[in-house]
């Protein structure tokens, strides 16, 4: 029958001969014998113990939760249940690590489009990461609405063009034109801009915005607090 002292132990399961001490002074995992020198040694159905105590204390149990499962009749279905519940724990804890993974490298990504780094250029990104899914969706809300008027222009070409048809695409007209005054207005209504000087978060003349100079996040502005004429970033301001 195998014996096997403190240190060996501890070598068969990759932790420190202060760990074994330790979990013999808390009663987790007593020697089997000890030698007339009052040496600890442990038997081969120690070693499997103590290797059951360190998967447990891998996956995130803790001593008193483990101790008391190893003194269960029924402890492998106790363990089992127990596994079950640390997993979903540590999958909600991924997820909570991996969104503020995706936070610090979209607040990296948007340091890198600041000419100086300030603490409000900071305050800055926050806002525009806040606002990021409201733009997303909204911009999804106007493309699914312009999908039937893209496919009654077609429709309407087709019929001029093969069937010499041409009043649907005057009706196409006048749905467009219905359908660019509805989506200005509702662009506007759901947009803001900040002032890369001042930082302030404004929205501008609905006129001015209309006809201003843009990129597909800027619009070339004057901001109303420092008057500052130039592009301004695009955000989430609902009217």
């Amino acid at each position: 029958m195998s014996q096997y002292t403190t240190g060996e132990l501890a070598k068969e399961c990759g932790i420190t001969v202060r760990t074994v001490q330790f979990y013999d002074q808390k009663g987790i995992l007593n020697p089997s014998a000890l030698t007339e020198g009052g040496r600890r040694l442990y038997s081969g159905e120690d070693l499997k113990r103590m290797k059951i105590i360190c998967f447990l204390r891998d996956t995130g149990l803790s001593l008193d939760t483990i101790s008391r499962l190893l003194k269960e009749e029924d402890s492998g279905s106790v363990i089992s249940v127990l596994l079950e519940q640390q997993e979903q724990v540590l999958q909600e804890e991924i997820g909570e690590r991996r969104k503020k993974l995706d936070r610090l490298a979209e607040l990296k990504n948007g340091l890198k489009s600041v000419p100086s780094f300030s603490i409000e250029s900071i305050g800055d990104i926050a806002t525009l990461m806040e606002s990021k899914k409201k733009l997303h969706a909204m911009h999804r809300n106007m493309l699914l609405a312009g999908i039937p008027v893209s496919a009654l222009q077609l429709f309407s070409i087709f019929l001029w063009i093969f069937k010499g048809i041409w009043w649907p695409f005057i009706l196409w007209v006048a749905v467009a034109v219905l359908y660019g005054v509805f989506a200005s207005r509702y662009y506007y209504r759901h947009t803001a801009y900040i002032c890369p000087q001042c930082h302030e978060v404004f929205k501008p003349a609905f006129k001015e915005a209309l006809f201003a100079k843009h990129t597909p996040k800027t619009r070339k502005l004057t901001c109303v607090k420092c008057s500052r004429h130039g592009f301004c970033i695009e955000t989430w301001g609902e009217s």
